[in-house]
């Protein structure tokens, strides 16, 4: 016998599939990991990274948790798809929080809102079919998609339309293998909030072409000013059949390690993403489920007191971004995040280094002040960072210093 060649040994000898060796790892949670682990060898870092509320959950949630633990029924498995009174007070959450009415039956629980947008996408889409992704997207949703067989095509939008795109930019991208265009408002990473007009404008757009829209609305509460957040489904009701919703409480009720999410939609689609979940993990943990139930039966008194943090430290941030010259940072209107442009920085010389990308500038931020930012490039659109302004009011304007002071050398 002869010696296989390199090429007829490559595939069997490959350790880590194609599928999932191409997923990159998770920019935000990377760098909010490295930022600790500096912080943890004593380093004074103050991190913009993550997107986590700086805030405790609520203490009648977690008492709530407590009880789960004494009692035995929620030492065993339960229903694949969620508590049946969770999915119930959801699907109440919904009606109260967004005036969408759904059955219970429509309401399937997540381990977080990430595994919700990737069973979401794996119910819907067959392989080649594409997804409009408008970008500046969170790092998650194409590596979703395309776990689920699906191609992103994203469509940019950029500070001069406060990061919104426009029917005409959707409809550009569409092709005939178009089947599913992802919509998020108030949006991470952008803090972008679509008015109503441009809502319904959307989803009028979507229903012409036949096209089912996935919504993240994780952010529904965390709005700001006079913006104020409309859920697709409702404004455009002949999207119903059609749209798939997904949320979570983790940033309404500071539980993002709770791991609870929810995905909203058709029977059909919810269960068979189900279905799916019943093999993948099984149940979301009772405690946590339990705890959940909790929050979303709930006030909303808790989020209030938050949103108004959130919403000092947004002034603060965007004030202190905007004094950097070469740094232009659009008003964000919702969810808790910073997105300003640094193209004007790029190339100058700042302590003998000349930074060419945002990632080079971010590394050089870190490396020089102790500061950590996540750069454009980790959302699709190089030449900015994300700030996440969840953190205290003393740390946010203490790390914005440190930049103010570093870029100001630039020449």
């Amino acid at each position: 016998m002869t010696a296989a060649t390199p090429q007829e040994t490559a595939p069997t000898d490959r350790r880590v599939s194609t599928r999932v060796g191409s997923i990159s790892e998770s920019a935000t949670l990377a760098v909010d990991a490295k930022a600790k682990a500096l912080k943890a060898a004593g380093r004074p870092v103050i991190g913009f990274g993550a997107g986590e509320p700086d805030f405790p959950t609520p203490d009648y949630i977690v008492e709530a948790a407590v009880e789960a633990c004494r009692d035995p029924k929620n030492h065993r498995y339960t229903p694949a798809g969620g508590l049946p009174e969770l999915k119930a007070a959801i699907a109440a959450k919904t009606l109260r929080d967004s005036g969408y009415e759904v059955e219970a039956s429509q309401v399937l629980i997540t381990n977080g809102g990430k595994q919700a947008i990737y069973e979401a996408f794996a119910a819907i889409l067959d392989p080649g079919d594409e997804v409009i992704v408008p970008a500046p997207y969170w790092t998650t949703y194409p590596e979703s998609i395309r776990l689920a067989g699906g191609v992103p095509v994203p469509v940019v939008a950029d500070e001069t339309t406060g990061y919104r795109v426009s029917v005409e930019q959707l409809e550009a991208a569409r092709t005939d293998r178009t089947k599913v265009v992802l919509f998020v408002s108030p949006s991470n990473p952008t803090g972008a909030v679509y008015s109503r007009e441009q809502v319904e404008a959307v989803g009028r757009w979507a229903v012409e072409h036949g096209l089912w829209v996935l919504t993240d609305e994780i952010y529904e509460h965390l709005v700001y000013g006079d913006a104020a957040f409309h859920s697709l489904p409702v404004v455009v009701p002949e999207l119903r059949d059609k749209c798939v919703v997904v949320n979570g409480v983790a940033k309404t009720y500071a539980m993002t390690g709770w791991r609870v999410g929810w995905v909203v939609g058709p029977k059909d689609v919810v269960k068979a993403a189900t279905n799916l979940q019943s093999h993948a993990t099984s149940n979301v943990s009772n405690v946590a489920q339990r705890a959940a139930l909790a929050a979303v039966s709930g006030e909303l008194d808790a989020v209030a007191a938050m949103r108004e943090a959130f919403d000092r430290r947004r002034k603060t941030i965007v004030r202190m971004l905007n004094e950097i010259e070469g740094v232009e940072c659009p008003v964000p209107e919702g969810a808790f995040y910073a997105y300003p442009s640094v193209k004007g920085l790029l190339g100058k010389e700042i302590r003998g280094r000349r930074p060419a990308t945002s990632v080079e500038l971010a590394e050089l931020i870190l490396e020089e002040v102790e500061v950590a930012v996540v750069p454009g490039e980790a959302f699709g659109t190089p030449g900015y960072l994300r700030l996440s302004y969840a953190l205290g009011d003393e740390d946010l304007a203490e790390g914005v210093g440190r930049m103010q002071k570093l870029l100001a050398e630039a020449r």
